[in-house]
């Protein structure tokens, strides 16, 4: 659970297999500071069940909130990128920016972003 989650702008997706949900991507109106003063969303809660990992289920699903946000007209999308997701995330366009942080009792994370 995120704060905003019930707001009207944020979007939420899940991919299905059958009747079973194997992965979630919501996306938040959310301006970065760091980035240039456009509109821009955020990324939170990519996850794909670790049994489905490596089907190309992550990158289906982002290519489609991206898409729905490119018909908002959204400029540029934005996470806080968990180390190990970095590799992902770059093969999908994205690059980060800054020096990495951490979440406490989650660990090291990247800011990055793509414009669309």
């Amino acid at each position: 659970m995120f704060d905003g989650d019930n707001l009207e702008t944020t979007i939420h997706l899940g991919i299905f297999i059958d009747t079973k949900i194997v992965g979630i991507c919501s996306f938040f109106k959310n301006q970065n500071t760091n980035l240039q003063n456009v509109s821009q969303y955020q990324l939170r809660g990519m996850a794909v069940l670790k049994t489905h990992q490596g089907k190309n289920l992550g990158k289906i699903i982002l290519k489609h909130g991206e898409q729905l946000l490119k018909e908002k007209n959204t400029k540029i999308i934005w996470c806080n990128a968990r180390e190990v997701a970095v590799p992902f995330y770059e093969k999908t366009g994205y690059q980060i920016t800054g020096n990495p942080f951490n979440i406490s009792d989650i660990g090291l994370h990247y800011m990055m972003w793509k414009i669309l």
